[in-house]
């Protein structure tokens, strides 16, 4: 049976290649994207996600599940914006979808094993990239706030690279008894720059971050006994 490795074996190779051939630091751009189709049957395909479909005459939402299947991949990226290719991905669906507010009135999500999560995607395409592209200290991996994974921050140093991310917990810092945003306030900025960048959605609009260099310590979730230390090469603010 041809798999989709099979596939990619040469365009990951040809990533590897170029990689060599650059120099300096590469960010590694991770993210989700969804294929949808239309199928007789969906459950051959499988299923993404769960959207609104209006109201019926009764004025009730309705809701259907998208067919289809999900890409998660790591796009190594020059700073100056080239392309070097694939460094990991994996394609998965789901049987079926429930939204994770409905889950989270059955379980608790921060109890329940990353191992079991659909979140190791972040942690499996982070060693695969390590792993094809080598000298881990180059990778600078970037993700939006679903990668903000504790167990991604421990796997990176571990790993022995680098990552940015946009956070979405405000953890614990140093002791316990202040935020990583409270310690990165006190933090020296060393730079301020201005991006400008219009939607197509939304009319164009300044963001501004700061840059600055910190280092300390960040405290675990409660269900694990380890503390991560943690260097902070810039912060958005």
């Amino acid at each position: 049976m041809l798999e989709e490795g099979d596939i990619l074996n040469g365009h990951f190779a040809a990533t590897a290649q170029r990689y060599d051939a650059s120099n300096g630091p590469i960010l590694v751009l991770q993210d989700t994207t969804e294929f949808s189709y239309q199928r007789r049957n969906p459950h051959a395909v499988g299923f993404t996600k769960s959207v609104n479909s209006g109201r019926d005459k009764q004025e009730r939402l309705r809701h259907h599940t998208v067919c289809g299947i999900l890409m998660h991949s790591s796009l190594a990226v020059t700073l100056d914006g080239l392309p070097l290719g694939l460094a990991a991905v994996k394609f998965w669906s789901r049987d079926k979808f429930k939204g994770t507010a409905q889950l989270k009135r059955k379980i608790n999500p921060t109890r329940v094993p990353i191992e079991t999560k659909e979140s190791i995607r972040w942690l499996e395409n982070l060693c695969q990239s390590v792993a094809l592209l080598g000298q881990p200290d180059r990778c600078i991996h970037v993700g939006d706030r679903e990668s903000d994974i504790y167990e991604l921050y421990c796997l990176a140093k571990e790993l022995g690279t680098h990552f940015v991310v946009r956070t979405v917990v405000d953890r614990l810092a140093g002791n316990g008894d202040h935020t990583i945003s409270a310690e990165m306030r006190d933090i020296e900025i060393v730079g301020i720059s201005s991006k400008f960048a219009p939607t197509p959605m939304r009319s164009p609009k300044s963001t501004w971050t700061s840059d600055s260099n910190g280092s300390g310590c960040c405290r675990p979730s409660a269900r694990r006994s380890d503390t991560l230390l943690w260097t902070l090469p810039s912060s958005t603010r």
